[in-house]
C-alpha cells in the first residue's frame, strides 16, 4: 500500500488558487483501489486528509468473484460462505434460485476478499467432494472490451422466454450457441425458449444454459432424450432446473 509521504510527492501534487489552500492529488492505486484525494490546509487547525472519490477497478472485482458450480441443492448463502471462507476472507456469497419453484439451480457466485482469498478457495475447492456432488471452482473473467458485439447478446437474453418447465443443461461446449441449443432439443419436442448463460460482461459461455417448454411432459421427455446425449462431442447433464 501506498505510504503517505509516497503520496505527497511533488508528482502527485496538483495546487488550486481557492482559500483555504487545497492540494488535489492526482489518482492513486491502493491495492487496485483508484482513489482521488483532496487534501485541505487551513491556518491554525490541523492538516486534515478528505477521500473525496473513490472508484474501485472492475477489473478487480472481475479477478475475485468465483464461480462455483454443481452444488447440492441444499446449499444456501450461509452453508456456501461457511465452506468458502475456510479458505479465505469471503465478501459475498449468493446462490442462484429458480424464481418459479425457488429451488437451488445449483451453482453460485462468491466473491472473495482478496484475488489471494480467491486463488486460494480455487486451489482448495475445485473438483472436491460437497454433498456428494463434486464442484466446480473458477474465477469469472474480466470484462471483454471491444472484441464482440455486447449488443447482440443483450437482445439474445432479452428474448429468452422463462418458464416453469424449464431444464438445466450443463457440460455445455464453448462452441455451443443458444440456436444450436435450440435446434438440439427441438428435435424431441417444441421448445419454447433457450440461452446459453455467459460469463457477466463477456461473450464467454459459462458451460450451461437453459431450455423452456410449455409442460411438464415435454420436460420430462427432454431430460429422458438427452441426458448424456453428445452435443458437440460432449456429454450433456439435464436435469429440472
Amino acid at each position: 500500500m501506498a505510504s503517505i509521504s509516497a503520496v505527497l510527492s511533488p508528482t502527485n501534487l496538483i495546487h488550486s488558487s481557492t482559500k483555504p489552500a487545497e492540494i488535489l492529488l492526482k489518482s492513486v492505486s491502493f491495492h487496485r483501489r483508484r482513489t482521488h484525494t483532496l487534501l485541505r490546509l487551513s491556518p491554525g487547525r490541523p492538516t486534515r486528509l478528505f477521500a473525496a472519490l473513490t472508484a474501485q477497478d472492475s477489473s478487480s472485482v472481475a479477478e475475485r468473484k468465483l464461480y462455483v458450480g454443481n452444488i447440492p441443492r441444499n446449499v444456501d448463502n450461509e452453508e456456501l460462505k461457511r465452506i468458502v471462507e475456510q479458505h479465505g476472507a469471503v465478501e459475498k456469497a449468493e446462490v442462484m434460485y429458480d424464481k418459479y419453484s425457488g429451488r437451488s439451480r445449483r451453482f453460485a457466485f462468491v466473491t472473495m476478499k482478496t484475488v489471494d482469498d480467491a486463488n486460494a478457495a480455487i486451489e482448495k475447492l475445485n473438483e472436491t467432494d460437497v454433498g456428494g456432488r463434486t464442484i466446480k471452482v473458477n474465477i469469472t473473467e474480466k470484462p471483454v472490451v471491444n472484441t464482440v458485439d455486447m449488443s447482440l447478446l443483450e437482445a439474445e437474453e432479452s428474448q429468452f422466454i422463462d418458464s416453469p418447465h424449464k431444464v438445466y443443461v450443463g457440460n455445455i461446449s464453448s462452441t455451443v450457441s443458444t440456436e444450436t441449443l435450440k435446434n438440439f432439443f427441438s428435435e424431441k419436442g417444441k421448445v419454447l425458449s433457450a440461452k446459453v448463460s455467459r460469463v457477466p460482461g463477456t461473450s464467454k459461455a459459462s458451460g450451461y444454459g437453459f431450455v423452456t417448454f410449455s409442460s411438464e411432459e415435454e420436460v420430462e421427455a427432454a431430460i429422458s432424450s438427452f441426458n448424456n446425449a453428445l452435443l458437440e462431442g460432449q456429454p450433456i447433464r439435464v436435469n429440472k432446473a
